[in-house]
């Protein structure tokens, strides 16, 4: 039977989302196709000549994009049984389900896919049988990454002016932690499953021979399971010495494990993302992050012993969120100089509240919410103060602009500052920060 899998946006990589399940497809058989639209565009053949056609939600641009595509699926194939799976995919289950899909499939959805390509073969239009949310634990294949577009069609790390071809693996997915902001939560709801580390190594692997020069681990958080994460990087790091990779870890895993992050520097690790959100103590225990601001600082301080980068994340405007603490967050990144470890988005970016988020457990939030817009995916919410969402506005607007990140930074400083910035800001010694020329988060 013929499958189409189809990706709309994995923050300019090549999706493991399309190419794990694509190895489980044709082992039982089926002929699939891959298509990233991220990189190319919808093929109306294969479109027209699918029987199953899957598309791939990890997040939330992901899964708006989609909404065309689908719309664009059941014009050309009416036919087709079309399913909808990965994280975002049952979070907005109904608005899927009103385009036209007819599956949806969260958590651990390999098997599932299998189980539906295999009803659909037999003709079978019975509701979905399938677990909505699977938490099984799998024994993965090794991704099938044949049917997509080259390594040289996506995202390339970029560091001291030259790029690198990057390939993109993950060896675990879910989290243990249930901070409250984050979409996980409600699909995995504190647990988290591994890839078997054979398969994460032939991944990489069969991407080293494709031309990857370094590697990004997608994994929501690569210290869930340290041990894990490290057997991988460390035999990774035996192959092939000169391959470098990036990886995300929280800052309370960089506290408790700081021991390993010499470990990382060793085995090539070039910098660490991690979703730092807030400097404000209070708000990180609103999102329930499991540290504190003095935390951060403590881990900024082992990163530079260790003469690796830290690449932090920030969710600047939250109903919490003052015209003063948001100066407060750019004069801290000024004074313990971190203004070149974060990508200008990561100081504009609005608190997003999915469908079922526990954030709607605090009142605070509740009484800021102004109700749920099923086409944006997300409930919308009004600051106390307009003038904050203004500002929030034209930050964004400014994060937007092309120029290097000091530059933008000034110009944020000058939005929402009356104080200049300091006198050598200019002169300040810049570290070179290796990045993914694709700087999105969400």
């Amino acid at each position: 039977m013929n499958v189409l899998l189809v990706s709309t946006y994995e923050l300019g990589r090549q999706p493991f989302g399309l190419s794990s399940p694509a190895a489980w497809l044709a082992a039982r058989g089926h002929q699939v196709t891959c298509a990233d639209l991220s990189v190319a565009t919808l093929s109306e053949d294969a479109v027209q000549s699918a029987r199953l056609i899957c598309l791939y939600l990890p997040m939330h641009t992901a899964t708006r994009l989609a909404a065309g595509a689908i719309r664009k699926i059941r014009t050309l194939n009416p036919d087709a049984h079309v399913c909808c799976y990965g994280l975002y995919a049952p979070l907005n289950e109904a608005y899927l389900r009103s385009l036209g899909v007819e599956t949806v499939l969260g958590g651990e959805f390999e098997a599932g896919l299998v189980s539906l390509a295999e009803r659909v073969a037999q003709g079978s239009r019975a509701p979905q049988t399938e677990a909505l949310i699977s938490l099984d634990r799998l024994q993965f294949l090794t991704p099938a990454r044949s049917g997509l577009p080259p390594l040289t069609d996506y995202a390339r790390l970029r560091v001291n002016g030259s790029t690198k071809r990057a390939g993109y693996t993950e060896a675990s997915r879910g989290c243990k932690h249930l901070c409250r902001h984050c979409p996980i939560v409600p699909v995995y709801r504190g647990a988290f499953r591994v890839v078997q580390p054979e398969v994460v190594l032939a991944d990489i692997r069969q991407q080293v021979a494709a031309g990857a020069e370094h590697i990004t681990f997608g994994d929501p958080d690569f210290f869930n399971g340290p041990t894990h994460a490290m057997r991988i990087v460390e035999a990774m790091h035996r192959d092939f010495p000169g391959l470098t990779y990036d990886a995300t870890i929280k800052i309370e895993h960089l506290q408790k494990h700081g021991g390993l992050i010499p470990r990382l520097k060793e085995t090539g690790c070039l910098f660490v993302t991690s979703a730092v959100e807030s400097i404000d103590d209070a708000v990180l225990m609103k999102l329930d992050k499991r540290h504190t601001r003095s935390d951060f600082v403590a881990v900024v301080e082992r990163f530079r012993a260790a003469d690796l980068a830290l690449a932090a994340t920030f969710i600047p405007f939250t109903p919490w969120t003052t015209r003063e603490s948001y100066v407060e967050l750019l004069g801290f990144l000024v004074e313990h100089g971190l203004v070149d470890n974060v990508a200008p988005v990561q100081l504009a970016l609005r608190l997003l509240i999915p469908n079922n988020s526990p954030l709607l457990e605090l009142e605070d939030v509740r009484a800021v919410v102004t109700g749920f817009e099923h086409a944006a995916l997300l409930h919308r919410w009004k600051h106390p103060d307009p003038g904050m969402d203004a500002l929030a506005e034209k930050a964004l607007k400014i994060a937007a602009e092309s120029g290097s990140r000091p530059e933008i930074f000034a110009k944020l400083w000058r939005l929402a500052n009356e104080q200049a910035l300091p006198e050598n800001f200019d002169l300040m010694p810049r570290v070179t920060i290796p990045y993914m020329d694709e700087p999105w988060y969400c």
